[in-house]
């Protein structure tokens, strides 16, 4: 039976933290009133992550590992949402700083859904829109950071939208066969170019609040932050030179996406 979600898991490095996420996702979905899949993507680890994430497989239902041959978050991304098999595809990081209890906020928006809401293909999660909790609150070089290369990126590709990093984001089966297939990020920057294809793909985004566990030990440092910058300019470049088949495709069909 096609499942109506996919959760896809991009991890590398992650087994000490792997297993309470898989128990919490676990917990959520087995009460839940869909049908489900959970896609643990092992991204290139030199620790026991594929082999622990396989032994869960083996105890948690609808659960598979698969593994990314190239390196970079946005690659397994890339590699899970391609694989998956869900009418709404949803990936979520290792650390479990969103809990999966918060994609029930998300449902009401989609175009499937049949609500009055749901006109939306890609649904966001948020940390710095009204409404959004975080659990501790982040530490201020690190709000900073966001918030100026947050800047930046409206400035040149995503006007409107406040939080493009946050690891937990939805897509309808078109609108993320569509996108990921034309991925050309594989690692930071990937988010920027997921929204800023499915913009230009006509993709309706809705960014909603979230509560956002901050693990204070994590290994996020400057670097990711120049990474995804350079990854910016560089999008920016290939949509100004005509680098995406797909967006060059729509633009000369405006009304097929």
């Amino acid at each position: 039976m096609k499942p109506y979600l996919s959760v896809i898991i991009p991890a590398k490095n992650e087994a000490k933290r792997l297993p309470t996420t898989l128990i919490d996702i676990d917990k959520h979905l087995s009460r839940a009133d869909y049908s489900y899949e959970i896609i643990v993507v092992d991204n290139n680890s030199k620790d026991a992550t594929g082999d622990i994430a396989r032994h869960f497989s083996n105890m948690i239902k609808n659960m598979r590992v698969i593994e990314a041959k190239e390196p970079g978050k946005g690659g397994a991304v890339q590699v899970g949402m391609l694989e998956a098999k869900g009418t709404i595809r949803l990936f979520t990081d290792a650390d479990n700083s969103t809990s999966i209890d918060q994609f029930e906020k998300m449902i009401p928006y989609f175009s499937t859904s049949g609500g009055k809401e749901g006109q939306y293909d890609v649904v966001i999660a948020s940390r710095d829109v009204p409404g959004a909790k975080l659990v501790p609150p982040q530490p201020w070089y690190r709000r900073i950071g966001g918030d100026v290369g947050n800047l930046i990126i409206q400035a040149l590709l995503l006007p409107g939208i406040w939080d493009t990093q946050c690891g937990f984001k939805a897509f309808t089966e078109e609108a993320a066969i569509k996108i990921f297939t034309n991925l050309k990020t594989s690692r930071w920057g990937f988010d920027v170019e997921v929204l800023t294809l499915a913009k230009y793909l006509g993709y309706k985004i809705k960014e909603i609040p979230i509560i956002w566990v901050n693990d204070p030990f994590s290994t996020v440092g400057m670097s990711a932050y120049m990474q995804v910058l350079w990854d910016v300019l560089r999008i920016k470049y290939w949509i100004m030179a005509g680098k995406y088949d797909i967006i060059n495709s729509n633009l000369q069909n405006p009304d097929k996406k």
